[in-house]
């Protein structure tokens, strides 16, 4: 169902691909597209308040080359990054179900598997941030603890070289209770960066 604000919009309504530069050493997993963002849009985080916060963070840490983003073909580009989700269509109540997350992580497996040069993955909110502990795992790379545990500013190095590292989704309902602020959000994405500049 349509927002009365994008009544006169053509929502992309299908599954929504990750995107971005095929060289990336840096995957952001979110948890799905927003009924009236990605969903709208056909991009993920594009046209939305958690997208607004995400894109003003990339480019101040220069991962790309504008702050916002409103429709897929609005000029965007990701530099040494890779955005994706855990869920590829927009769940009711924003709730995805295991199922619905099952029968998605094929997607971010093969994502895992052309992302050669990989090196940090950050999971925003609990969900995205155990789907892709999970898929690291299958893809064969076990964490050096038991299991990775969600926290904000929660890190997890994998033998394979790769790092996990754990945020509060930029959701409203983060944002505008202050659970999440900005600074909290720049420091995982700086953690990224200084873990990108050692590697």
């Amino acid at each position: 169902m349509k927002a009365p604000r994008f009544a006169s919009f053509d929502y992309w309504g299908k599954p929504v691909a990750g995107f971005g530069d095929a060289r990336a050493r840096l995957l952001v997993v979110g948890l799905a597209p927003a009924a009236h963002g990605a969903n709208r849009t056909g991009r993920m985080f594009t046209g939305d308040r958690s997208g607004e916060w995400l894109y003003r963070t990339l480019h101040k840490f220069g991962f790309c080359n504008r702050e916002t983003s409103i429709d897929r073909d609005d000029g965007l580009l990701l530099h040494d990054c890779f955005i994706t989700a855990a869920c590829r269509c927009a769940p009711p109540a924003n709730k995805p179900l295991p199922a619905e997350l099952s029968n998605c992580r094929p997607f971010l497996l093969r994502e895992l598997e052309i992302l050669l040069r990989l090196r940090v993955v950050i999971g925003l909110g609990k969900i995205a941030f155990e789907t892709a502990s999970r898929a690291l795992s299958y893809s064969g790379a076990q964490t050096r603890t038991a299991r990775a545990l969600f926290s904000h500013g929660a890190e997890y190095d994998f033998p394979n070289g790769i790092t996990l590292l754990g945020s509060y989704h930029p959701s409203q309902q983060n944002t505008f209770t202050g659970r999440l602020t900005r600074r909290m959000f720049d420091s995982v994405f700086r953690r990224a960066r200084n873990i990108l500049e050692l590697a």
